[in-house]
């Protein structure tokens, strides 16, 4: 990573920072060290996935892999060309973990970071449109202590939820190929494999949220049920743990423009899923 351009100030904490930001450098919620251990390939990143022992140095790890070669060029010309609306912020330009609470009862899965969004500020779902959506129904629902997510050192807090995603770089056009959803997938395995003794549920927002959990679900011995459950808003399905623990999966269309603005989705089927958690 070269990082370009010069030091601006972060919104939250002034501390001035070049774009895309290098581990270690200060950056508010940034797990990660120049030491981190970084994923150049898909074998590397099964390898480093697997041998994570906690969820922060999973998310560390997470936060500083190169393995899907388009997606680093995206992310970080994203960073450096930036927004007009933000070009006087850094940009964080590099993969984005997930975050919340570390012993969530319930775990939320979108995509992919926003290119202007979390590729902006480092936290999933925070600095977009989306966001504003996801971040005041969970503060209405009783998850998060404000409704509002806008930076990494905004004080925003979440109590019994994370929110993590199946790709954990901004794609172009919001679209990551086959390939690039394969390579990232054993983040998620390991995600949910440090997560399962407190998951009840897992929220799946957008069908490709759906098939990931699936496909993670089925990788790590979980029992899914026969014919595989479809996705749809308020679709629910049982998926049985090998240790024998019952997670419930229910899905949401996503909290994209598309379907907030068009109605698709509206607050009050966001409240109602939100309510099934």
């Amino acid at each position: 990573m070269t990082p370009h351009g010069p030091s601006l100030p972060h919104p939250g904490t002034g501390e001035p920072f070049v774009s895309p930001v290098p581990p270690g450098a200060g950056w508010p919620e940034d797990l990660a060290t120049q030491r981190t251990p970084q994923a150049s390939t898909a074998d590397e990143v099964q390898a480093l996935a697997a041998s994570s022992r906690t969820l922060d140095q999973l998310d560390a790890r997470v936060q500083v892999c190169r393995a899907c070669p388009r997606l680093v060029t995206w992310r970080e010309q994203v960073a450096t060309t930036k927004r007009s609306s933000f070009a006087e912020q850094p940009y964080w330009g590099r993969p984005v973990p997930g975050w919340g609470d570390p012993h969530p009862h319930s775990l939320i899965v979108g995509l992919a970071p926003a290119a202007n969004g979390a590729n902006r500020t480092g936290r999933i779902f925070t600095g977009d449109r989306s966001g504003d959506w996801l971040f005041a129904a969970l503060h209405r629902a009783g998850y998060a202590n404000q409704p509002t997510s806008t930076h990494a050192a905004d004080g925003l807090a979440l109590t019994g939820v994370r929110i993590t995603a199946p790709v954990h770089c901004a794609p172009p056009d919001n679209a990551p190929t086959t390939i690039e959803k394969a390579t990232c997938a054993p983040w998620l395995h390991r995600e949910l494999t440090i997560l399962e003794p407190d998951l009840r549920s897992i929220l799946a927002l957008g069908g490709i949220g759906w098939q990931q959990v699936l496909g993670a679900a089925r990788r790590l011995g979980w029992q899914v049920p026969r014919p595989a459950p479809k996705f749809g808003h308020g679709a629910a399905a049982v998926l049985m743990t090998p240790s024998g623990r019952s997670i419930q999966l229910l899905g949401c269309y996503h909290v994209s423009q598309q379907n907030t603005f068009t109605g698709r989705l509206t607050e009050q089927m966001l409240d109602d899923v939100l309510g099934r958690l």
